[in-house]
């Protein structure tokens, strides 16, 4: 797999990606608020569009509660999505294409909702909920739903992973083989994927933060 054209000396790939990532993304998001339109244009609309998404789905699964998380799912939406992307430019790397930047938004994800269940819930009505309503079945069902919260550290951040690594796979086996279709194949396939995975992550935070302020009212 191909490195990335831009080198810091002891510092990986990925982390130069992302720091050149964040620097772009803050530059334009302050030239952006700094010329915000009351009609917006085709730069402005792709932005409002997005954020009119998010709010909706939000206060879909928490009502109006919900738009205090909009800060981070769009925030995991934009770095996961433009750092997926990044994969289109060649000489580029993506961020997300290496496990210790999928390990650490999943670890967010993880901290986020278990927080907002204990804030909302007590610590011990948090732990009882996962002792289950059968006191007999206790010492059978902790462990399990601990190990079940676990693994949600795994699933989101192998997926993220898994996924991206694969496009760099998909791409240079295809390079390899039919080099003519790189430019259409390779592209789509990073492109359509890059915003499936965004959306994956950003909908299982969701759901895992309802879940955590909302479905242990029935035990």
């Amino acid at each position: 797999m191909e490195g990335s054209i831009i080198k810091i000396v002891g510092v990986p790939d990925f982390v130069t990606m992302t720091w050149l990532m964040m620097a772009v993304v803050l530059v334009f998001a302050y030239i952006l608020g700094k010329n915000l339109r009351k009609f917006p244009d085709k730069v402005q609309y792709p932005f409002e569009a997005l954020t009119s998404f998010i709010v909706y789905t939000l206060e879909d699964a928490m009502g109006s509660y919900g738009r205090k998380f909009f800060p981070l799912i769009s925030g995991l939406a934009m770095f996961i999505l433009i750092g997926n992307l990044m994969g289109l430019i060649p000489g580029f790397v993506q961020p997300t294409a290496n496990l210790n930047t999928t390990l650490a938004l999943a670890l967010i994800s993880f901290l986020v909702y278990n927080y907002e269940g204990i804030k909302k819930h007590g610590l011990v009505n948090y732990l009882k909920h996962f002792a289950g309503p059968i006191p007999l079945m206790a010492p059978l069902m902790f462990p399990i739903e601990v190990i079940s919260h676990l693994s949600r550290i795994l699933s989101l951040s192998f997926r993220l992973f898994g996924n991206m690594y694969g496009d760099e796979m998909v791409v240079l086996v295809l390079m390899i083989l039919v080099p003519f279709l790189i430019p259409v194949a390779g592209e789509f396939i990073v492109f359509a994927n890059s915003i499936l995975q965004a959306f994956i992550f950003c909908i299982l935070t969701v759901v895992y933060i309802s879940s955590a302020i909302e479905d242990f009212e029935e035990h």
